[in-house]
């Protein structure tokens, strides 16, 4: 059983959702069920400081029994494709209809909502998909208790809570010895500490463009920079509401948060702040890298005409010789001597050598140097 709620989940790829939506008049608490989404399954790790209880939930109403014990109690609802079943939680649990559409009508901004007895966060995590191109996105939701804590996610497939679960199992750290609380403070954590693995991709994706949009700028290259700056605004909208949360869990006073977990609740916002110190640095990189395009493509434009431009200063006095001795003269200087030919063909090759070595000198036939070669300098 440990092996089968302990073990890590694969990733998938798909695009970041936009905000979820009502249509105009819709009741408050309705419930949207998507056809697409996987099936729902829920499962429950129960521990204290001496022993930890992980099980499959197959009824609902089974959850309850776990609710009012001293020890801890994580109910984890993975998969939004069973409404029957998520609203069967929603009574377990007391929810309120309207956190219930919050939960189930993802995705809704991030956001915290206090409930009497419950605290209510809406989180997003963000995971890097395997060919490290784009991120994958999705809702997370956190109900909180006396002695428990609800979770609920999109995909059953996906998260990043594993290091949790296993801090768990192996009762590393003091997680086991905290309360309900801390569990939360270290999922969100989990959260926060999602986006730098996706940051760090965009870093390194960057700067690879940085060399294309020197070297070899093309209509792809133009393409990469908008889906960039796209995605990059995306992991804003993402961190920038999650900071706010975060810092109103810090800032408002409730029960259910001690002061000990508010301490470690400013480590996960001073995250949080260096996340989207990091995507504002990265939007502003890849703003630039639009202006270094236009520059690169009008310095490139710029080498050919000057390319173009040689060989006309080349080859308009050799046509003016070519030229000049075609013309139907019967007297011309060597035109009837037997080394005419050559001492024409010696003169205009004397001429195209001499404007070669003056423009070789002038730097007109000289590259711009590349930013491979730039960094190769600042390295020496």
């Amino acid at each position: 059983m440990l092996e089968k709620l302990f073990r890590p989940a694969p990733q998938l790829n798909e695009p970041y959702e936009e905000d979820f939506y009502h249509e105009p008049g819709t009741i408050p608490g309705t419930l949207n069920e998507d056809r697409d989404a996987p099936p729902t399954r829920v499962s429950l790790i129960d521990y204290n400081q001496n022993k930890v209880i992980p099980t499959r939930i197959s009824i609902p109403e089974d959850c309850a029994m776990y609710l009012d014990t001293e020890s801890v109690s994580w109910v984890d609802v993975q998969g939004l494709g069973n409404t029957h079943i998520l609203q069967r939680i929603g009574k377990v649990f007391e929810l309120h209809p309207l956190v219930l559409e919050d939960v189930v009508n993802v995705p809704e901004r991030p956001k915290i909502e206090n409930y009497e007895d419950q605290l209510v966060i809406i989180s997003r995590m963000v995971m890097p998909t395997e060919n490290s191109d784009g991120f994958h996105s999705e809702q997370v939701s956190f109900v909180l208790g006396k002695n428990y804590l609800l979770t609920v996610q999109e995909e059953p497939s996906l998260d990043c809570f594993e290091p949790v679960r296993l801090r768990i199992a192996s009762n590393k750290g003091i997680i086991r010895k905290q309360g309900a609380d801390y569990l939360a403070y270290s999922l969100l954590d989990a959260i926060i500490d999602g986006f730098f693995p996706v940051l760090e991709d965009y870093g390194e994706r960057i700067e690879d463009l940085e060399e294309e949009v020197i070297v070899n700028p093309t209509r792809k290259t133009l393409q990469k920079i908008y889906r960039i700056r796209r995605e990059l605004l995306q992991l804003r909208r993402a961190i920038w509401p999650q900071r706010s949360a975060i810092n109103a869990l810090i800032r408002d006073s409730n029960e259910l948060i001690g002061e000990e977990v508010r301490i470690y609740l400013r480590d996960c916002y001073d995250h949080a702040v260096q996340v989207m110190d990091m995507v504002e640095t990265y939007r502003e990189l890849a703003s630039g890298l639009m202006d270094v395009y236009l520059s690169a493509v009008s310095n490139r434009m710029n080498e050919i005409m000057k390319l173009l431009t040689v060989f006309s200063w080349i080859f308009l006095p050799l046509t003016f010789i070519a030229g000049l001795y075609g013309m139907n003269f019967e007297y011309m200087p060597g035109l009837k001597t037997p080394w005419g030919f050559w001492l024409c063909v010696a003169a205009m090759v004397t001429i195209a050598v001499g404007l070669l070595v003056f423009f070789r000198r002038s730097g007109w036939l000289e590259s711009t140097p590349t930013l491979k070669d730039v960094r190769g300098e600042r390295k020496l």
